[in-house]
């Protein structure tokens, strides 16, 4: 049994979550969902023995009796032993070698700017601290830029990695989500100046895994 121990509510949880329900693992019959306590369960001996980084989620495959850490490396790891066609099979190079190429884009050009202008708009309130607005803004303009060049690589292909869905494509949706409702990423929605990317995110943010995870999420 694959055991995913984290929250729902995490952005990196719901990244892997997504990807396992597309890849059409169903919950508690292919993989069990271990939740936290409380989010301070984190720091605690037990969890960091198996995350040393104080982050969620970690899994353990308990068949392999094997812990593997970092949401993207876990859904990787998923998808090459179940086979999903999700992940591009090494043996094909060229495939392969783009889907890593859109993996790096995705996390250098993409989960940066996202991440950060969540840290000041949105989770710095859990922190007990004001956002740096300036800092978001920052941030936002760059994102702004880069989304611009994703408009440009959609033009040309279907999906981030090709004409072909891959997980990279999936990569995106929770922290892309939470910035389209923050307004950290007008332009993913934005059908009039980025056809492309709107296009794209809209059939994204319809797929059954990413349906699937909403429904474990609170509704309010």
């Amino acid at each position: 049994m694959l055991v995913l121990n984290g929250s729902p509510l995490s952005t990196c949880t719901g990244r892997v979550l997504t990807c396992f329900f597309q890849m059409g693992l169903q919950l508690d019959k292919d993989f069990k969902l271990a939740p936290l306590g409380d989010f301070a369960d984190i720091y605690k001996p037990e969890w960091l023995a198996n995350q040393p980084f104080g982050q969620m989620p970690f899994l353990i495959d308990e068949e392999e009796q094997y812990v593997i850490f970092e949401s993207r490396a876990i859904i990787k790891y998923v998808a090459a032993k179940i086979g999903s066609p999700l992940l591009p099979k090494q043996s094909d190079l060229k495939a392969y070698g783009i889907f890593e190429q859109a993996c790096s884009i995705e996390h250098c050009n993409f989960d940066e700017p996202a991440h950060s202008i969540a840290a000041e708009l949105y989770f710095a309130k859990f922190h007990g601290r004001e956002g740096d607005v300036a800092l978001a803004d920052k941030n936002k303009a760059l994102l702004a830029k880069r989304l611009k060049v994703y408009d440009q690589i959609l033009s040309k292909q279907k999906y981030i990695a090709g004409d072909d869905l891959t997980l990279v494509d999936l990569f995106h949706l929770t922290y892309g989500n939470l910035n389209v409702t923050i307004g950290g990423a007008p332009a993913l929605t934005d059908a009039e100046g980025h056809p492309n990317l709107a296009r794209w995110w809209k059939e994204v943010t319809s797929l059954p895994g990413w349906v699937k995870y909403q429904e474990l999420l609170p509704k309010n």
